[in-house]
């Protein structure tokens, strides 16, 4: 896969920009709050859909643009994948139509033509990198259930169709619950959104199992380079629904990826779930929530034995991060059958020397990659002269001679 050009209308501090791309490793560089992160933050939404800084598309839009009846911001990627050229454009369109609180929509379009976003997912592929990413490790069980669900969506065909329609049906569960323990109702009326949850959340963690699974397959060998064969990193995968505990009661437990539950059927995942639902009736409904399924779901990185979620220092929390970005790349190009763009925001800070050696020639087997710096000597001359490198200074960039 390969951007070929990235067109940038009121997008953040973006008035106008227009790239055309190599297919080589791109450098990025200029002081902060220029412009970098921002150029890999449009690459990644063709493929997201989502910005990874902004918490509403609204504010995606730039703030300086004079405000007039229709206000609009694009993202236009042009790439080929698989041999043949397609675009992605995306539309921010704002309107005042004399309410207080403007009317704001998304339009996506490929190859022109318009779209539902569900159809867009897996069209163009990225990974990105970005310094926060480490919550992924740090953070919480809604982060990792994030980054998960957001891969999945690039590759697995249906992913994010299901995903939606999961979350809709437990929102729905869940009130019932609470309806049915305010009326004293039958908790039979559950029987319609267990199938659902069923039918749906067994398409989750089967996609969850497996990519897990890959995942870990390929950054066992990557993770060997960055620690020079010190550290051993692993998966560990802890359903909220464990299909194949062996007691009846025990519903949640920690399961490394390398089980059977890999191997296991789907049709009886989705059984066992249903099951799981029904018997968890009365308890969910003391809570007034669903307590287990996929939205419960948690996994953790180990290694040598150690949860680096509490217990790692930030240099290995940095080389299990990179480790898990560059197993993306190998896992997405083996599902795929094309490389994703790489985006590296920031991927020098915290490493030491040897680390940073080994990284950058991880970086140089990728087909496209992308990354930004504030500071160009902490790349050595070598890799830097095998580059493209761009200034970026105020919203322009600028092509070094």
């Amino acid at each position: 896969m390969h951007l070929k050009r990235l067109s940038l209308t009121h997008f953040r501090a973006f008035t106008r920009l227009d790239i055309d791309f190599p297919r080589r490793i791109i450098l990025f560089t200029g002081k902060n709050a220029q412009g970098k992160t921002t150029i890999l933050e449009a690459i990644a939404y063709l493929a997201n859909f989502s910005s990874f800084h902004a918490s509403t598309d609204r504010q995606l839009l730039n703030f300086n643009m004079p405000v007039e009846p229709v206000m609009v911001g694009r993202i236009i990627g042009e790439f080929e994948r698989q041999g043949r050229d397609h675009s992605i454009e995306v539309r921010f369109i704002q309107e005042y139509n004399g309410q207080v609180q403007p009317r704001f929509r998304k339009q996506v379009l490929l190859d022109g033509v318009q779209k539902k976003i569900g159809e867009l997912y897996g069209q163009f592929n990225v990974v990105n990198f970005l310094p926060q990413m480490s919550r992924i490790i740090e953070g919480s069980p809604s982060d990792r259930r994030a980054y998960l669900d957001e891969i999945l969506s690039q590759v697995e065909p249906g992913y994010a169709r299901n995903l939606f329609t999961y979350n809709k049906a437990l929102s729905q569960r869940n009130a019932l619950l609470k309806n049915l323990f305010e009326s004293n109702g039958d908790l039979d009326q559950l029987e319609a959104w267990d199938e659902m949850l069923a039918q749906h959340g067994a398409v989750l963690m089967d996609g969850r199992i497996r990519a897990l699974d890959e995942l870990e397959r390929q950054a066992l060998g990557i993770h060997h380079r960055l620690t020079r064969e010190s550290e051993v990193l692993r998966f560990h995968y802890e359903p909220s629904y464990n299909p194949i505990a062996k007691n009846d009661e025990q519903l949640f437990l920690p399961v490394q990826t390398e089980n059977n539950l890999v191997g296991i059927d789907f049709r009886e995942l989705e059984k066992g779930f249903k099951e799981a639902l029904c018997k968890n009736r009365r308890q969910d409904l003391a809570r007034g929530v669903t307590s287990i399924g996929p939205h419960r779901d948690e996994f953790r990185f180990l290694s040598n034995g150690i949860d680096l979620g509490h217990y790692g220092s930030r240099g290995q929390t940095r080389s299990a991060l990179l480790s898990l970005k560059f197993a993306e790349v190998g896992w997405m190009k083996e599902r795929i059958g094309d490389s994703p763009v790489l985006l590296l925001d920031e991927i020098m800070a915290e490493l030491d020397p040897e680390r940073r050696e080994d990284l950058l020639k991880l970086v140089g087997e990728v087909d496209q990659a992308m990354l930004t710096t504030t500071d160009k000597n902490m790349f050595p001359s070598s890799f830097v002269n095998a580059c493209e490198t761009w200034t970026v200074h105020e919203g322009l960039v600028k092509k070094d001679a």
